[in-house]
Order: structure tokens, then sequence, then C-alpha cells
């Protein structure tokens, strides 16, 4: 393996008192690989290392026989190995796109189980969750794939059940949708290891707007509701999106859709897995999310425009679904952009 500078030349800097070993990422490339999620992946622990003029993070592409992989573009990428043992404290991620059930073979499946009976820490990302079931690396574990191919997983895999969230940590094993979710599990791995504040700085540079919690949805509920199709519970969200400073009882918004509460309650449970109410007020917090990051105005004024009867409320809602109040949030938030 040629010697390879990982800290290229930038104009932002960050300094970080870390003088420790370099952590090693080892990415297997599996064909057909989303290039999106895979440099989503990449870029942040480059800008990582570029920002500290340190080399944090170092990061290598494998394939099967170390030949060039096609990705679902048509891109093809060019690894750096073959299938090897890797390092103990290394980390691996499979990464996949589309027909996944069909991306890997035994070799592949019996090399991945060898390096995390060796202490390989494993991760997937998009639909590498396909390859890692199939190596038995998922069992009792939380994970997750692109939000596409969950049916179909579910199909080949009847005792396991992803989570419908942007990115899952459960212990050493890591997995995201795909996407820009790569990133924002990236981030979450940067902050374990070097902090908070390099995080923010790297999710600036990507330009990213970092969910900071792994809990978000891949899919919007409402965009759930669109395939649906059921005019019922599309309605019923439009009237909640547009009643969020004074909130109508749900019983209300039944009557106007013009069915029952229990058939509403029934439809959102069977579509989007939730209570009318919880849903009602997800949308609020999330409009208080957003009235956070982008206006002045008080935690206060923001409990009042989302239909908080209080500051009090608001908090206790939002450090549920964001795991810290809005006071804290917004102090981040400020450091952020300064």
């Amino acid at each position: 393996m040629n010697p390879r500078n990982f800290i290229p030349k930038g104009a932002a800097s960050f300094a970080i008192e870390y003088d420790g070993p370099s952590k090693e990422i080892y990415f297997l490339l599996l064909p057909k690989l989303t290039m999106l999620a895979f440099s989503a992946a990449v870029e942040p622990l480059r800008i990582a290392n570029q920002v500290t003029n340190k080399e944090l993070y170092k990061w290598y592409l494998i394939s099967e026989d170390g030949n060039p992989v096609r990705c679902s573009n048509g891109v093809k990428i060019t690894p750096d190995l073959d299938l090897h043992t890797l390092p103990r404290s290394s980390r691996l991620f499979v990464c996949s796109g589309i027909e996944p059930s069909e991306s890997s073979n035994s070799k592949i499946l019996s090399w991945i189980s060898r390096q995390k009976a060796f202490g390989c820490k494993l991760g997937g990302i998009c639909t590498g969750a396909f390859t890692l079931a199939k190596a038995g690396a998922l069992i009792g574990k939380k994970f997750t794939l692109h939000w596409e191919n969950q049916p179909a997983f579910v199909e080949h895999f009847e005792d396991l059940k992803p989570s419908a969230n942007l990115y899952e940590i459960d212990n050493d094993l890591m997995t995201c949708g795909g996407g820009n979710a790569a990133t924002d599990m990236m981030l979450d791995m940067i902050e374990t290891d070097f902090g908070k504040d390099l995080a923010i700085i790297v999710s600036d540079m990507c330009i990213h707007f970092r969910s900071n919690n792994r809990k978000t949805l891949q899919k919007s509920a409402f965009s759930v509701a669109l395939g649906s199709r059921n005019q019922y519970l599309i309605n019923a969200m439009q009237i909640m999106h547009e009643n969020l400073e004074d909130p109508l009882d749900i019983s209300e918004i039944a009557e106007i859709v013009q069915i029952s509460r229990r058939q509403l309650e029934r439809l959102f449970q069977k579509y989007v897995e939730t209570s009318p109410v919880q849903f009602y007020i997800e949308l609020r917090v999330a409009r208080a999310y957003a009235l956070l990051s982008e206006t002045e105005m008080t935690v206060a004024e923001i409990a009042a425009a989302t239909g908080f009867g209080s500051a009090t409320q608001l908090t206790v809602r939002f450090k549920k679904r964001y795991g810290e109040a809005p006071t804290s949030f917004r102090r981040g938030w400020t450091r952020q952009k300064s």
C-alpha cells in the first residue's frame, strides 16, 4: 500500500490537542454502490484532517479483488486494497447501493465475519445492512438502511427490523440510510472521537445542516401520507401544518376532513405508526427547531408561535425530541455560525 498524504491544504483551521495515532477507516466497495452516500461518508474525514492540520483519520478503499468498482451511476472507483486482515482497532464500512441482495458473495461474507471476530468495528452505508445481515452482524442490534430498500430487507430477513432513522449507532455498529445521512453519522463519530466543536466546524465546511439527532427520520411523515394517496390523511396533515400557533383538537380536525376521530387515529397508526396527537406535537417541535435556528425570537416567543403554553412546556418537548434544551441548542448554533 503506497504512502498517501491524508492532510490536504485548506484556508480554514481549527486547533486541537491530539497527538495520538490516526484512526483507520476502511470502506468495502460493493458493486453498484451509491456514490453520493460513499462520498458523504469520506469527505468529513478529509475535512477533519484539513482544518486541524493533523492526520486524525486515515481511510482506505477495498474491493473483493482489488479491481475498480462501478457505482450505481456508472462511475468507477479504484480501490487501494483487496480483501485482507484489517487492524483490530480499525472500522470497516460496507458500502452498497442498488440490488443489494446480489452484491456480496460467500467470500466477502466470510471475510467480514473474520474481521468482526478479530475485533474490527463494523458499519453499513446506504444498503450495506444487507451484507452485514448475511454475515450475521446485525442480530440483536439497532440498525438502519435506506428507506426504499427496507421492505425488501424485511422480506429477506424476517427476524431483523431496521429503524426508520437517519442513522443508528449501537455500541461498535454504525449504520445509516445513505445520502447525506452518511455525513450526519460521520459527524457523530467525529464528535465522539474529537469533540463537538470540531464536528461543528466540519459540518460548516460541508455546508451541511446537521440533524444533531440520530432519531431524525429518513422520510418525512408527509411524504408517507402522499405515498399512501389517502386524502383524509393528507388533508389532516395539511390542516395541522396550517394551525401550529393555535393547535386544533384532533376531534375538530377529524370533523373538518369528515371522518371520525377513531378513523383518523387508525389512519395515522397504519401509515405513520404514531398517533395524530403525537404527530401534531412533533410538527410543532420541528417548527420550534427551525425558529431557534433561523430567528432571534426568544424561547418564550417561539413557544407561543408553536402552540405551547409556556417556555417550560416547549423545553420539555424539545429536550425529549432533540436531547437538549432550546437554550443549549441555541448556544451551540450561535457558536456554529460564528
